[in-house]
């Protein structure tokens, strides 16, 4: 069990049946009444964001989430299969578990499962992966002092934004959190 008063960012509780983390809280003591908790929620299963407040000493069940390093294998287009790196077992999940990471992954990258009470439900690709343009318009000599952008997609599929001087066949690498262009590699 864990107190209202002792939430801190990333800790997983169990509320009203749901799995929620904490993505910000705030200790508030105004100088009348009695002082509250005001928080920002996230459900760890639909993605929900959710502002409540509590009482610091509501006793809340702490949410135990396990992660796995697991292999991506193949898509069958309707479930997306995953490997176990110990244990070699083979797990499938739906579009709605990977949506977030799967256009940063190609087959045979390692990504983390996380895993409550046993039954999958999101998938974190690494925070920077390297991954070639497949298309974009060619850039042009000198296209490199401005910082315009141009369409590009990459060998996942994924698009964005890449500067001018960019080129079918690079590897870049991106940030997965936000879905933006760092640098060539």
């Amino acid at each position: 069990m864990i107190m209202a008063g002792d939430f801190r960012k990333g800790v997983t509780v169990e509320i009203d049946g749901n799995v929620w983390t904490i993505v910000d809280f705030q200790h508030v003591k105004p100088g009348k009444g009695a002082a509250f908790v005001r928080t920002k929620l996230k459900n760890v299963m639909t993605g929900a964001v959710l502002e409540r407040t509590f009482s610091p000493t509501d006793k809340y069940e702490r949410a135990h989430i396990e992660t796995k390093d697991m292999q991506y294998l193949y898509s069958d287009g309707d479930l997306y299969y995953f490997m176990d790196v110990e244990s070699y077992e083979q797990i499938p999940l739906n579009h709605d578990q990977v949506e977030d990471s799967i256009a940063f992954i190609r087959e045979n990258d390692n990504v983390k499962v996380r895993f409550y009470k046993g039954s999958p439900f999101s998938v974190e690709a690494p925070n920077f992966v390297e991954l070639t343009v497949v298309e974009t318009e060619p850039g042009f000599k000198g296209d490199t002092a401005t910082g315009t952008t141009k369409p590009a997609t990459l060998e996942t599929g994924y698009k964005l934004g890449v500067p001018l001087f960019v080129n079918e066949g690079d590897k870049i690498r991106v940030d997965t959190r936000t879905g933006d262009y760092m640098e060539r590699v």
